[in-house]
């Protein structure tokens, strides 16, 4: 069996069109994006900001086309389940730091990350909290590539996940 990174939809393959990102195919490479309980902290946010997108979605479909038509419909009715994935820019910001800086272990990539993308999101008890129990709880650098390389290629679980996060940024 491939490695699960392998099979999963990148958000390299999510359109985006002159309309804005198509929700449908952004929620498919939304699924459980690293298939483990890695980064769990960060994952429950990630699929709490998702269900919301999804749901809203569902429940509003021909509104929600794209990610900024569903943003703008609910914008209307003072709802937030579109707004910004902050979690999956987090992600994406760590990663990519984990990519460029390669002889740093994961929590200090992750840490900057934090402090880039949602330090200024949280009160002092919340950075606390994180600082200490979340990006403390970050998997070893070692750790982290052998639990998602799964067996395969570590080179090329390093070249999917440029992709993916390339195309996590661009979204």
């Amino acid at each position: 069996m491939p490695p699960y990174f392998e099979t999963v939809k990148s958000f390299a393959d999510v359109p985006i069109s002159d309309d804005g990102v198509d929700t449908l195919s952004f929620l498919e490479a939304s699924d459980d994006l690293f298939g483990s309980g890695i980064f769990g902290f960060v994952q429950s946010d990630i699929r709490g900001n998702i269900h919301g997108v999804r749901s809203r979605y569902q429940a509003t479909h021909d509104h929600s086309g794209t990610l900024e038509k569903l943003v703008r419909y609910e914008s209307g009715e003072h709802q937030k389940h579109g707004t910004p994935c902050l979690g999956l820019a987090f992600t994406c910001k760590a990663l990519q730091n984990m990519q460029q800086d390669t002889s740093s272990e994961l929590h200090v990539c992750f840490k900057r990350s934090y402090d880039d993308v949602l330090k200024h999101h949280h009160s002092f008890i919340i950075r606390s909290v994180v600082s200490v129990s979340g990006i403390r709880a970050v998997p070893r650098r070692r750790d982290f590539y052998a639990c998602i390389a799964q067996g395969g290629s570590v080179e090329k679980l390093d070249e999917e996940l440029a992709k993916w996060l390339a195309g996590l940024d661009k979204l």
